[in-house]
């Protein structure tokens, strides 16, 4: 490479990494709307991803929490603000692929009101036990339960959670008898797993993780095609001979749909970036979230098929809500 080369290419690069602040204009704050209430665990992610994202952008993240409406009232903020990079949506896959089926009336309509920007982890469904349950595995909660007389109680967080399409994948796929027993929310189903209420329970590794290291949860199996990095010794429901139990809880960034497609490919970039500093990815994997880095179309049919596949399964259990 000739010493003109060498030149050509710096200046490349430094167009590179000026392209974010370029695409977002006179930005000074980026806001970033969560749908959930602070300390659960998509605000862990979103507020480990503002403080690197920050960083990559050059000025401040902050987070905003609008809880409430099944995520329509986070949704329904970032709608309504500027299409200019400074307001993004950060939700889990029910608010956006899920609410649209589950609901006949929504304020929001995901792939018409929104841009995606990036995926930024995906958390896979981990079914868990009391410890006191003799199951060492998921096939062997499934034997146990059909000998039962009668159907073996299973929670989840709530009616058209991602917890309640797991459970109803493993009844199709296993043929066991299981009850579905919705709280409202995750914590309440764990306290009562705990306390022998309930029998088992599908839930995120992140709000799960310190449980199963605590001793206070057993871990029997994985929603996944492969096993995960924190907890390397469960074993896949595949492994175990259980097919088809394909839940994937993913959370990921939308801006408001009028955003220009540059601003919008920055801010994805930036994401990458944030995601692929080592000290951010190690903090993810610890807490069982992994780190899924995305281009806006990757997004978009990330979204469009995990709306397909719910909406068909909301059909075929004629799924309503409480």
């Amino acid at each position: 490479m000739d010493r003109r080369q060498m030149i050509h290419r710096a200046l490349g690069a430094a167009a590179l990494a000026a392209l974010p602040l370029a695409a977002l204009g006179q930005t000074k704050t980026t806001r970033i709307v969560i749908s959930f209430p602070p300390g659960g665990p998509v605000d862990f992610v979103a507020r480990a991803l503002a403080e690197q994202l920050g960083k990559e952008l050059g000025h401040t993240v902050i987070i905003d929490n609008k809880a409430g409406a099944n995520g329509a009232i986070g949704a329904s903020e970032v709608i309504r603000s500027a299409a200019d990079g400074s307001t993004l949506w950060f939700t889990s896959v029910g608010a956006a692929a899920i609410n649209p089926s589950l609901y006949d009336k929504l304020a929001y309509d995901t792939q018409k009101d929104l841009a995606p920007v990036a995926l930024v982890v995906n958390n896979v469904e981990l079914l868990v036990v009391n410890p006191a349950n003799p199951a060492k595995d998921a096939a062997e909660f499934i034997a146990n339960s059909k000998k039962r007389k009668d159907p073996t109680p299973m929670a989840s967080s709530g009616i058209g959670s991602i917890p309640h399409f797991a459970i109803e994948q493993l009844s199709d796929s296993s043929g066991a008898n299981l009850l579905h027993v919705p709280y409202k929310g995750a914590a309440p189903a764990i306290t009562d797993l705990m306390g022998g209420q309930v029998d088992g329970f599908f839930g995120d590794i992140p709000g799960l993780i310190g449980h199963v290291r605590g001793g206070k949860l057993k871990a029997i199996g994985l929603a996944s095609s492969r096993r995960h990095p924190a907890l390397p010794d469960v074993k896949t429901l595949a492994e175990q001979g259980i097919a088809n139990v394909d839940t994937n809880n993913w959370y990921a960034l939308f801006a408001p749909v009028k955003t220009p497609p540059a601003t919008v490919q920055a801010l994805s970039e930036a994401v990458r970036r944030a995601l692929n500093n080592p000290a951010l990815k190690a903090r993810l994997l610890d807490s069982g979230a992994e780190p899924a880095p995305s281009t806006p179309a990757e997004l978009a049919a990330v979204l469009k098929h995990d709306t397909d596949k719910w909406a068909k399964l909301i059909r075929d259990k004629k799924i309503k809500p409480e």
